[in-house]
């Protein structure tokens, strides 16, 4: 069994935010996957699915980003999984708008949810890093990643989710071919630079084009 954990927030005042771009990942790959439905488990919301044959749960911690590794490590004991079973999806601003990356243990880059998770599990699990962008100013981030991706933004996210639900089978069988092929699926879909919503505004700005309505 794997265990593919999309990071969030609860409730439906965050539910919109960059900061659930993992919530939004899961809930692709269960709509695609026709996944059992959600319920309460593990302090989070799981769903079972079955990817080409093989089972994997689906796991919404609800007990806010900063402690996240307690219904990680829940599910994780109950399954007696292993780290290598673990795959984290979760917002990245250092990665432009749209790009996915995938990579096993290093940094946290500054994220409350891989660090609580890093705490209680530890630190050798497979990250499915999805770029958000960056607002360009450090003092900028919190509000950024706790505001709504914008309407300009939801063509690209719509896709990258859709791609990583259509190829979601990989992880943990093939993490790199898994990240080629959303990047194919992207570029085809016409997102191989995804602007964010304030890079739109800032070409706007320049004269370099009008952001989308």
């Amino acid at each position: 069994m794997r265990l593919l954990v999309g990071l969030g927030n609860p409730g439906a005042k965050y539910a919109g935010n960059r900061h659930n771009i993992g919530f939004m990942a899961l809930d692709a790959i269960a709509k695609a996957h026709r996944a059992a439905p959600w319920r309460a488990r593990f302090q989070g919301e799981v769903a079972e699915v079955t990817l080409e044959g093989e089972k994997a749960l689906l796991l919404k911690p609800q007990t806010f980003m900063n402690e996240s590794g307690r219904a990680v490590r829940a599910a994780m004991d109950f399954y007696k999984l292993p780290l290598s079973a673990l795959h984290v999806l979760h917002d990245e601003l250092d990665l432009p708008a749209g790009k996915l990356r995938v990579k096993t243990g290093g940094g946290i880059a500054g994220h409350n949810g891989l660090r609580s998770i890093s705490a209680h599990c530890g630190n050798d699990y497979a990250r499915v890093r999805l770029g958000i962008g960056h607002p360009g100013d450090k003092a900028q981030v919190h509000a950024y990643v706790l505001n709504d991706f914008a309407k300009a933004e939801q063509p690209w996210l719509e896709h990258l989710c859709a791609a990583i639900a259509s190829h979601a089978a990989l992880l943990g069988q093939n993490d790199a071919l898994f990240a080629n092929r959303v990047h194919v699926a992207m570029e085809k879909a016409g997102h191989a630079e995804a602007k964010t919503s304030r890079q739109a505004e800032q070409a706007k700005k320049a004269g370099q084009g009008e952001e989308p309505r």
